[in-house]
């Protein structure tokens, strides 16, 4: 007769005295079932505080074959009431399951036991993990509530990816729920999934509200969202079996009294795995801090948020309020537990890391871009395609696409850039530095600036028709003040001889069809001086950005491959 015992933990308290809930099953398998077989199944509670526990150093713990965790305790009787499965040896001695909810309980008697994930897990995808991608993988399997606050850049994603991934593995978990920015939905996470997971299935809940509940209820093992999608579908993702969830940018959850907050929270439970991650937490101010300790570890701040207030900022006049000199230290002890990485701790990163952001064109631009498409398909039938038209038309779709398009006449068309600028606030509040941002047209250089300056984003522009010396003065004034957060460019207005290495984030609004202006404008941050690894993000909407975003990338100037890259679009 083979008895097969295991034990699942039903419920566990954060902070001391600790309680665990545990359920012993013990399955009899002698004469099997078709269904289930015979079991017998218990549940106890267990109390204690970890003070009264002597507790193993790392020197005083061993891995035994990968499988198995040989400690040394003054009292190992804390350890083998706990946990069923573990067994007492001579010298005090106790030999403990490498598992992940054994890890778990170890950890909370203060027993640092790492992540089985560091020996017992396959590293899938295409590369192999960073260091300290590695080491944030084992940070979140060992801790169900936590936040990421790895930098913009790090692969953050690609750790959360294989932490989940492995939980999957051990049935610690059934099914995952990302809920992130529109823009990254597809270009991030969708795509990180294929390159990283690929065995997993993985659905993007987007659309109508009854399209959105058919994909959920799909069964696949990832489930993405974006933020407002929630609140749509809500009760369908309450009864979806996701057992952990994963919020990336999570800063858009800092206000409590949003109804996207009150969403996230009710549909977390005790039980639920819950990863916040953001490269810029409290970014604005200490007081964001509390939205976001109230999802992760609600213990940790006050219940009212005015009591908050008063614990990190010290009020000025009836209408200023300011930080207090103990905030810093306060939110970083409400953020707990955290883990963080910036990019210059991540010896292992290359110098300049490339991200793709999905942007949804306007029902305008997608009404123009077609009308144009569609004559330019027209045109091709009739005559035959030189470079010189094929590039007059692919620059007035890619203008299109950036939110202003010149007309026949020599005035302009303009778009509403909404979509595309809110993509580009997120990357602005997420970089902790400076940024750049390209932009290849005169006209929409002058509707994003109006925009940032209308959001109080200190802006800088450099074009064309900007003077020596007022260029001189702003790249001087990037540099060396605080003040500009953002300097908005014209590309081949700055692609040569200029040091902007105040910024380590370069944002391309739209692409430039020149390589050399591309590469050198990159290197406007990327060069000596620069203390930080930098990022570079491409806005894209259209086929054709992407189109040339991937030329640009391979080193193929976008000129050699007009005619090509015009057919190419057409089909």
């Amino acid at each position: 007769m083979r008895h097969k015992t295991k034990y699942v933990i039903l419920s566990e308290e954060s902070t001391p005295p600790y309680t665990y809930k545990i359920r012993v099953v013990q399955n009899h398998n002698s004469r099997p079932s078709p269904i289930c077989g015979r079991s017998r199944a218990t549940n106890f509670c267990v109390t204690w505080t970890p003070t009264s526990c002597y507790f193993a150093t790392e020197e005083q713990m061993q891995i035994v074959d990968n499988r198995a965790l040989l400690l040394r305790l003054r009292n190992p009787s804390q350890v083998t009431t706990i946990i069923p499965k573990s067994k007492e040896l001579a010298d005090n001695q106790v030999l403990v399951n490498w598992g992940i909810e054994e890890a778990h309980v170890l950890r909370n008697l203060n027993i640092k036991a790492p992540s089985p994930i560091d020996g017992k897990y396959t590293w899938t995808g295409q590369y192999t993990p960073f260091d300290h991608q590695k080491v944030t993988s084992s940070f979140l399997t060992l801790n169900r509530k936590s936040f990421c606050f790895n930098e913009q850049g790090t692969g953050k994603t690609a750790s959360a990816i294989w932490a989940s991934d492995y939980l999957l593995n051990t049935g610690s978990i059934n099914r995952v729920l990302v809920i992130c920015p529109l823009s990254i939905m597809d270009s991030a996470w969708r795509d990180d999934l294929f390159r990283f997971a690929m065995h997993r299935t993985v659905d993007v809940a987007y659309g109508a509200a009854e399209k959105r509940r058919k994909i959920i209820n799909n069964g696949a093992d990832y489930v993405i969202i974006n933020y407002d999608g929630l609140a749509i579908v809500e009760e369908t993702i309450a009864n979806g079996g996701f057992d952990l969830i994963i919020v990336d940018e999570a800063t858009h959850y800092k206000n409590p009294q949003t109804a996207r907050w009150k969403t996230l929270n009710r549909i977390i439970n005790p039980d639920t795995w819950l990863w916040m991650m953001t490269g810029t937490p409290a970014a604005q101010s200490p007081l964001d801090a509390y939205g976001l300790a109230k999802l992760v570890n609600p213990t940790s701040v006050p219940r009212f948020f005015g009591s908050f207030r008063d614990k990190v900022m010290r009020k000025v006049t009836n209408f200023k309020w300011v930080p207090q000199e103990t905030a810093t230290e306060t939110v970083y002890n409400v953020l707990q537990p955290a883990i963080r990485f910036t990019k210059e701790e991540c010896l292992d990163l290359p110098p300049m890391v490339y991200v793709k952001r999905e942007v949804e064109l306007t029902r305008q631009q997608k009404k123009y871009y077609k009308e144009l498409k569609d004559r330019m398909v027209m045109q091709a039938s009739g005559e035959q395609i030189t470079a010189a038209n094929a590039a007059v038309n692919m620059n007035k779709l890619l203008q299109i696409s950036s939110g202003a398009v010149y007309t026949d006449n020599g005035g302009s068309l303009e778009f509403d850039i909404k979509h595309r600028y809110k993509v580009l606030r997120e990357v602005i509040d997420e970089s902790s530095k400076k940024v750049l941002v390209f932009v290849p047209f005169k006209h929409t250089i002058d509707i994003l600036t109006n925009k940032l300056r209308e959001d109080k984003i200190s802006t800088e522009v450099i074009r064309g028709d900007v003077s020596a010396p007022n260029r001189t003065r702003i790249f001087k004034q990037f540099q060396e003040q605080d003040d500009p957060k953002v300097l908005v460019i014209q590309p081949q207005s700055a692609a040569h001889g200029v040091t902007l290495t105040a910024a380590n984030t370069v944002v391309w609004w739209g692409p430039t069809s020149s390589l050399e202006t591309y590469a050198q404008a990159n290197a406007r941050v990327h060069r000596s001086g620069q203390d930080h690894k930098c990022t570079i993000v491409q806005l894209q909407g259209s086929n054709v950005e992407k189109r040339v975003y991937t030329l640009l990338d391979s080193r193929i100037d976008v000129h050699t491959r007009m005619i090509d890259l015009y057919k190419e679009i057409l089909d």
